[in-house]
């Protein structure tokens, strides 16, 4: 990885690090994804969520 690559996973593990420790376990996984949008959008970060993939799967699309 480069520094910039080294750089932005620091920032996202310290976010993640952050909500867990302020949410504590055992929440629906959507709760730890909003609260986790905020807080890497208060270190500077653009975040888009749920966005879609292009997928196939045995051939459907």
């Amino acid at each position: 990885m480069n520094s910039r690559e080294n750089e932005l996973a620091r920032v996202a593990v310290d976010a993640m690090v952050e909500v867990h420790r302020e949410l504590g376990p055992g929440l629906l996984e959507t709760s730890y994804q909003h609260c986790l949008a905020f807080e890497l959008g208060e270190r500077g970060l653009e975040v888009e969520t749920q966005v879609a993939l292009p997928l196939a799967f045995k051939g459907v699309r």
